[in-house]
């Protein structure tokens, strides 16, 4: 059975178009949907099995109708991560499954008022769960609020999922290296800088990551309208690419 896996985001919060901005990446946003940039997630498809990776996008019950998906995957309770599960909580029918950190606060009063969603399912750092015969691994990552980013594997498939993340910590450095995946989906929200950002990955960090792990594919994402006009007058390296929204990778 294939492992598949698509980006239904690949923005950050601001998106692509940003509000008000006029630079060379948002003009051509506004005027072609295939260049838009939606909040970070995606949908994983394995064994009849749909999975939802982060629920940032806000159109979540018009994309996805009841009994569509099993269960939401979230890396972590920013708001343009889990915007989309504060509508969907007050729907009506069976209980929905919401794996994710054990981050106490969680996003505004999600726990308080969970309705239909069932937050009991937190996951700890490299103690391996099953989602539908998928096996997941959190991996820690380095962010502003507590968030993991994911191993899936198969019996002939594994994909990282590394979203939101400035550099990696190393203990999830280490796992990646010994368990090289056959692709990784990395944030990568800047061009290269001389300093590394704080919050988010540029360029030059994702190329050092990968200089270590040596993965043979690396898809960009979260990235942002400036990273997008940089992008416009200067080609990626090879073995990286930026990723799209509606981009698929199927693994077998």
């Amino acid at each position: 059975m294939s492992l598949t896996l698509t980006l239904t985001g690949t923005g950050g919060a601001q998106g692509v178009p940003a509000y008000g901005c006029d630079c060379a990446a948002c003009r051509r946003a506004r005027q072609h949907e295939a260049y838009r940039r939606r909040p970070c997630s995606g949908v994983i498809k394995f064994n009849h099995a749909v999975t939802l990776l982060d629920a940032g996008l806000h159109d979540l019950a018009e994309r996805w109708p009841a009994g569509f998906f099993e269960q939401f995957l979230l890396t972590h309770y920013h708001m343009d991560h889990v915007q989309g599960l504060f509508p969907l909580r007050w729907g009506v029918g069976a209980t929905i499954p919401v794996y994710g950190p054990p981050d106490e606060q969680g996003c505004d009063d999600l726990f308080k008022h969970p309705g239909i969603l069932d937050f009991s399912h937190t996951v700890e750092p490299f103690v391996v769960f099953d989602l539908q015969g998928l096996q997941v691994t959190p991996l820690p990552l380095n962010h502003s609020k507590l968030t993991f980013g994911y191993l899936l594997e198969s019996a002939h498939s594994r994909v990282a999922w590394l979203s939101d993340t400035a550099g990696l910590p190393d203990k999830t450095l280490k796992f990646l290296l010994n368990n090289r995946p056959q692709a990784i989906v990395i944030d990568c929200s800047h061009e290269p800088r001389p300093d590394a950002p704080r919050n988010h990955c540029d360029l030059n960090t994702v190329i050092a990551l990968n200089e270590v792990i040596g993965c043979p594919r690396v898809i960009l994402t979260h990235i942002s309208h400036q990273f997008d006009v940089w992008m416009m007058d200067n080609p990626l390296p090879d073995g990286i690419e930026a990723g799209y929204d509606g981009m698929v990778l199927v693994l077998d």
